[in-house]
């Protein structure tokens, strides 16, 4: 930041500014004015928002709208599969100047390494990169992670540079019945953020948990969970990422009243809605499409995320701020032109611009994460009660518990339905759009796998699996074949990490994510071609989702509802606990 007897200097008119950008309608996140305004920069420093300020250099605006830059409120960079220099490029042109993340995808695989990689990753990008410490690496212990941070290894992170406080936590019963190791954490970071990750609690659990500690969220669905939340006192980060698109349920809940307690976040996005469809300006667009004040929208996405992650430095268009600034031209239909981050322009009509610096992002501790033992894997599922040699294929009288997709959201349903029986094994059927679900623990060789049924993803024929396994990430299959799972198992161990759809013995199609098996180490354009070949292949193999991947990676995350598969079985998340895959 510019020092104080400099900013003074040119603040007062002693001394002219670097930067004045002239003839611009500055919207005023405080008073939800906007003011025709020149504004003044010197360094990385608003110095002052108002007429006569001389400066070096003079661009007319015209007339254009001024704003402060946008701040994502809660994202995993991992989940666009890029480094955070190849998500910069994707999102900085869009108007994102700040972004918080939350790195407890390299940290479910890698730990401590991890994160420190992410931290060195992001260093000097016209993005600034904060951290919140993950909080739950595991999420639970119903799934085997590479990696368990306790308290201490937290501590020993905590001072870091960019290192703000605690990630979702996600250990609600943990949180609310007061266990040691949820608690110790808690209580180490009092005083700092703690981030909130509570999808579906309400009532005395809710009160429980929030005055733990917690004290925002992501993951409400529906308007009357987050105006519970926004009562008892909890910032709402509205959320719109690649598996979870919440914004249109909730803006019924944003009133004038409220709105300064919610702010925007994407979560986990995928390279080609980050392309097409934009970051939080895409957001913002939506909101205001659907009726949400312009003003509110942008306060929204600057001020009130800065506010709570006591960001006091940026956010906003005023006198010692940190200048982050976008131009645009129509209110109504928000594309940033140009981009200012630390008083550079960087971007320009939607693309880079000027020299972008590129930290390193080459390090041996994320690399070579896939550890199988290839010849045990075995995705067979004995019918329970059915002999082995039955010669027919029937509709055995034992039902399972299958998990349900709901197409754009995390959440699944816990579904009952009888299997069909070939040989004594329970199969994937197609026809009745019931797949074969496999979990494999690929960081430390236990041979652990998981077993399951999916309803949902669609697929006709085939396979698809993928490294990417929320929290725990491990190695995710779904298909209709024991032959194509096995094939496309094999191919994300080969690639060191990554996608793969494949049918019988031919791999299809495949993204390598070598880094960590979540990221790749090309850019993010070329990322994205791959990802548009494989997705088409999954829908040419029957999905009718949005991003089939997408979907899968989240049919182990076994902190959000209802029937969710690990490395370890099958879990049912309102019970937190495990349940058996035959029922009656």
């Amino acid at each position: 930041m510019l020092n104080l007897p400099d900013f003074l200097k040119i603040a007062r008119g002693d001394a002219p500014a670097d930067l004045a950008l002239r003839n611009g309608r500055v919207i005023n996140v405080y008073t939800g004015e906007i003011v025709e305004a020149d504004v003044a920069i010197a360094g990385d420093t608003i110095v002052g928002v108002g007429p006569g300020y001389e400066a070096k250099e003079e661009i007319d605006l015209g007339g254009r709208t001024v704003c402060p830059g946008l701040i994502d409120a809660h994202v995993h960079i991992e989940s666009s599969m890029v480094t955070p220099p190849q998500f910069a490029r994707a999102v900085v042109p869009r108007g994102t100047t700040t972004a918080i993340t939350d790195p407890h995808e390299i940290a479910n695989v890698a730990g401590a390494a991890g994160i420190r990689y992410m931290l060195a990753a992001s260093e000097g990008l016209p993005l600034s990169v904060y951290v919140n410490l993950p909080s739950c690496v595991p999420a639970t212990t119903m799934g085997t992670a590479g990696a368990n941070l306790e308290t201490a290894d937290l501590l020993a992170l905590a001072d870091l540079p960019r290192v703000i406080g605690l990630a979702e936590f996600m250990n609600v019963p943990g949180a609310v019945l007061g266990l040691p190791n949820a608690l110790e954490k808690l209580l180490a970071f009092q005083g700092r953020v703690i981030d909130g990750h509570a999808p579906g609690i309400s009532g005395k659990w809710l009160q429980a948990y929030v005055g733990a500690g917690p004290g925002s969220d992501h993951e409400c669905t529906t308007p009357e969970e987050m105006l519970e939340k926004l009562r008892l006192g909890m910032v709402v980060f509205v959320r719109e990422s690649t598996a979870a698109q919440n914004l249109h349920a909730l803006l019924p809940a944003i009133t004038p009243q409220n709105s300064r307690r919610c702010a925007f976040c994407s979560d986990d996005r995928h390279p080609a809605d980050l392309l097409d469809e934009g970051h939080l300006d895409h957001m913002v667009r939506l909101a205001i499409g659907d009726g949400l004040d312009p003003i509110t929208a942008i306060q929204m996405s600057t001020l009130n995320a800065a506010e709570w992650f006591r960001l006091r430095d940026r956010g906003a268009i005023a006198p010692g701020k940190r200048a982050d600034l976008l131009v645009f031209s129509n209110l109504k239909d928000f594309r940033p032109e140009m981009v200012y981050a630390g008083g550079a322009l960087v971007a320009q009509d939607g693309a880079p611009a000027g020299p972008w610096p590129m930290p390193d992002t080459e390090d041996s501790s994320v690399l070579d994460t896939i550890h199988v033992e290839w010849e045990k894997l075995s995705f067979a599922i004995p019918a329970e009660g059915r002999p082995v040699h039955a010669p027919a294929r029937v509709h055995a009288p034992a039902r399972v518990r299958v998990i349900g997709v709901v197409p754009d959201q995390v959440v699944t349903e816990h579904l009952i339905d009888t299997p069909t029986i070939v040989d004594g094994l329970a199969v994937a059927d197609p026809e009745r759009d019931l797949l074969k679900l496999a979990v494999v623990e690929r960081h430390k060789g236990t041979g652990n796998v998981g077993l399951g049924l999916v309803r949902g993803l669609g697929l006709k024929r085939g396979a698809i699996a993928g490294s990417v396994g929320h929290d725990a990430h491990n190695l995710t299959i779904a298909g209709c074949d024991d032959v194509s799972m096995m094939t496309a198992a094999r191919a994300v161990g080969k690639l060191g990490g990554g996608l793969v759809a494949a049918t019988g013995e031919e791999i299809l199609a495949s993204v390598p994510l070598p880094i960590a098996g979540l990221m790749s180490n090309r850019p993010v354009e070329t990322v994205r071609k791959q990802m548009d070949a494989l997705v088409k292949v999954a829908h040419e193999l029957g999905s009718p989702l949005h991003d089939p991947f997408m979907a899968l990676g989240f049919l182990a995350l076994e902190v959000i509802p209802s029937l969710k598969l690990t490395d370890q079985g099958l879990v049912d998340v309102e019970k937190f606990d495990f349940v058996p895959l035959w029922t009656e």
